[in-house]
């Protein structure tokens, strides 16, 4: 008798067929996505408080005064 080939036998080799395949669609679709918004731009953040410069308690109370 030869080796008999069934569903217990392949499961594996097919489920991670299956995850390769899954992977690569997700890859393509990221790819597509990212071409068709474009490159990203980025942002400079500006630091909200000067390290060099005390805190008062002014700038605590009232922020928005600058």
């Amino acid at each position: 008798m030869g080796i008999h080939y069934n569903f217990a036998s392949t499961k594996s080799a097919k489920l991670m067929e299956k995850k390769a395949r899954r992977e690569k669609k997700l890859l393509e679709r990221k790819a597509k996505r990212a071409a068709k918004e474009g490159p990203k731009k980025e942002e400079n953040k500006t630091q909200a408080l000067d390290p060099k410069k005390p805190i008062s308690l002014d700038f605590l109370t009232n922020p928005d005064k600058e």
